[in-house]
């Protein structure tokens, strides 16, 4: 039938222009239902706003072919059908994957798919490590039968017949058209702002606006986008943006901190718990289920607890750097994916080597995955030990590697082993409260969450009075904190303080006596609030704030997920989706409050400023 048609270059060019694009329409609905979304109006609406970026995809992957036609009106494309075969091949396969993963992930991550992605890429097994084999392998299955269904469906718009031209001119100012046809769709219309994510955000409900991003063009577009960090966030004037931020109270300097310490050179131990947030703590959040982590109530009122302490970021690799550091995270950026960055940060360890520390760090996992390891390495640990470090079967315990218990003891035989007559570090990062949130251990019966979590809980209180019992104990800091919040119970938004208010409790026979501190602050204090206590300078550590110095002036604390930034005073919290343009505000609680969405936006300048400088020098 195309043979028939008057012009059949531009026909097959608006036919396969069409098919991409109602493979993008049907995929948002089936993304809606299969993540459990019953409302079929929004189905419909979500379509209808997510267009313009469907219509701005299926636009460049039309370009390559619409330049080939064009080509072939005035010469001869030799072996033009075969070139046909492998790009439909390749738009097939992409597509496949993409919207298979950004189904998959979005379970998991709660945001659409974009380049962060690729920071776990390269580390196939430990991105596999959430999900089981059977799950694993029914992701492929689909995969595979999209990717063939897109593929044929594309190969048979392919004419039977592709005749020379004879009207060259004619054709060729159609095509020209069409092409600045494909333009306006690439660019998003004819408006000052071009085609971005923000654009289809529509709802209060996140899930909507995540359903209505084209996933092939987030990923792409996160990309591909200029890395550039300096000039990522330019809300403010370079003037306005000193001024707001000389008022938040980042200082380097320690006055009179207020002594928590027995001794100046303790021995220090810092547990990152994997995903422990608050809302599993009901020392941290009176919503919490008490049964859940008694141990960590119990050492809450033991010990030093901050009370208002909130997480940087959302992932680990984020969190960890921030907490060991005390650099800001990044809403579209890893820092431990950067060695030329990586290296140019300060880090507890180092700080700790130079007073005359041994250091090192025990991780069961894979601790190369999102290059913890040479972060690790470059940032003062002298000593690593991964999931190698293992035997084959201890290795098996866990998705993600040697399950708590195992690591646990192993810690205890690595800490106290050390030779008596030099202080150490040791970072350690449990790894069994993840999903799929499979543990040896079912204490809590019908939440498979709150039973992981029961289980690090258990053996934290397990190894804590087993410490107890050795004369390391008395001259030894312990410091628990999690690396992320999280999503517990299911819905909690980013934009919500709960999610990302976390436990920080520092234990062991070092503390002096029993403390609560309800000073607003960040994991990413740790560093000059701990160096601080040790009489160590913290100068280096330019984001990182001592919460027991008369300088902390302002409390507050930040929080980054990919598509915002929430900070929070003693006047309240306010959330600002940094994706929208204008930007919006999700939450702005009490009452709203403009200081508080510049304090944010003068934050997140100045840390894309300082991101862009290090390591540069």
């Amino acid at each position: 039938m195309f043979s028939k048609a008057p012009f059949p270059r531009l026909f097959f060019l608006l036919k396969f222009y069409a098919a991409i694009l109602v493979v993008f329409l049907l995929s948002k609905p089936c993304f809606l239902l299969l993540q459990g979304w019953s409302g079929v109006a929004d189905y419909f609406a979500v379509m209808w706003h997510g267009l313009p970026l469907d219509l701005a995809t299926s636009a460049y992957l039309s370009a390559p072919l619409w330049l080939a036609l064009l080509v072939s009106v005035w010469v001869r494309v030799p072996r033009f059908r075969t070139g046909y075969n492998v790009y439909v091949g390749i738009v097939s396969a992409l597509l496949a994957v993409i919207l298979v993963a950004n189904v998959c992930l979005y379970a998991f991550w709660g945001f659409p798919l974009d380049g962060t992605v690729f920071n776990y890429i390269d580390s196939p097994r430990g991105a596999a490590a959430s999900v089981s084999f059977g799950y694993m392998i029914g992701v492929v299955a689909v995969i595979l039968v999209l990717g063939l269904a897109l593929f044929f469906l594309l190969l048979r718009l392919f004419p039977k017949e592709l005749p020379p031209c004879r009207l060259k001119l004619p054709i060729s100012l159609g095509a020209l058209v069409l092409g600045g046809v494909l333009f306006l769709c690439i660019r998003g219309g004819v408006g000052k702002s071009t085609a971005n994510v923000g654009m289809v955000y529509y709802s209060a409900e996140q899930t909507l606006n995540h359903a209505a991003v084209n996933p092939a063009f987030s990923i792409f577009s996160s990309l591909f986008k200029t890395r550039d960090f300096a000039k990522s966030h330019n809300y403010f004037s370079e003037s306005e943006r000193e001024r707001i931020f000389s008022t938040l109270g980042f200082t380097t300097s320690s006055v009179s901190p207020d002594s928590l310490l027995n001794t100046s050179r303790p021995n220090v131990l810092i547990i990152i718990m994997e995903g422990c947030g608050g809302t599993l703590v009901n020392a941290v959040d009176p919503e919490a289920d008490s049964t859940i982590t008694p141990n960590l109530n119990r050492l809450a009122r033991e010990g030093v607890f901050f009370s208002q302490c909130y997480a940087n970021s959302f992932r680990t690799d984020r969190g960890t750097l921030s907490s060991l550091s005390g650099y800001p995270a990044f809403p579209d950026a890893s820092v431990m994916k950067m060695p030329v960055r990586y290296t140019a940060l300060p880090g507890i360890a180092a700080s700790l080597r130079a007073a005359g520390y041994s250091t090192d760090f025990l991780y069961g996992g894979d601790i190369n995955f999102t290059n913890t390891n040479g972060y690790l390495l470059a940032t003062g640990y002298e000593q690593t030990y991964g999931d190698t470090s293992f035997s084959a079967e201890e290795r098996r315990t866990h998705n993600w590697g040697v399950t708590d218990g195992i690591t646990f003891d192993r810690l205890f035989d690595l800490i106290t082993q050390k030779p008596t007559d030099r202080p150490w570090h040791t970072g350690f990062l449990t790894l069994a409260s993840h999903e799929p949130w499979g543990v040896p251990y079912s204490r809590i019966h019908g939440d498979t969450v709150a039973n992981a979590f029961a289980y690090l809980d258990d053996c934290i209180g397990r190894f804590i009075e087993r410490f107890r019992q050795t004369p390391q104990w008395q001259h030894t800091l312990i410091i628990l904190l999690p690396d992320h919040g999280i999503g517990y119970p299911e819905g909690l938004s980013d934009s919500d303080p709960r999610r990302s208010h976390i436990p920080l409790i520092w234990t062991g026979g070092a503390v002096k006596a029993p403390r609560r501190v309800d000073l607003i602050c960040n994991q990413s204090d740790l560093p000059a609030t701990l160096l601080g206590q040790l009489g160590l300078p913290h100068d280096d550590f330019r984001f990182s704030r001592d919460v027991l110095s008369r300088t902390y002036t302002r409390p507050s604390a930040y929080h980054v997920w990919t598509e915002g930034i929430m900070y929070r005073d003693t006047t309240g919290v306010t959330s600002v989706n940094l994706i929208t343009q204008p930007q919006t505000i999700l939450r702005d609680e009490p009452t709203p409050s403009s200081d508080r969405a510049d304090a944010a936006n003068a934050y997140l300048q100045t840390a894309y400023d300082d991101l862009g400088a290090l390591g540069t020098n």
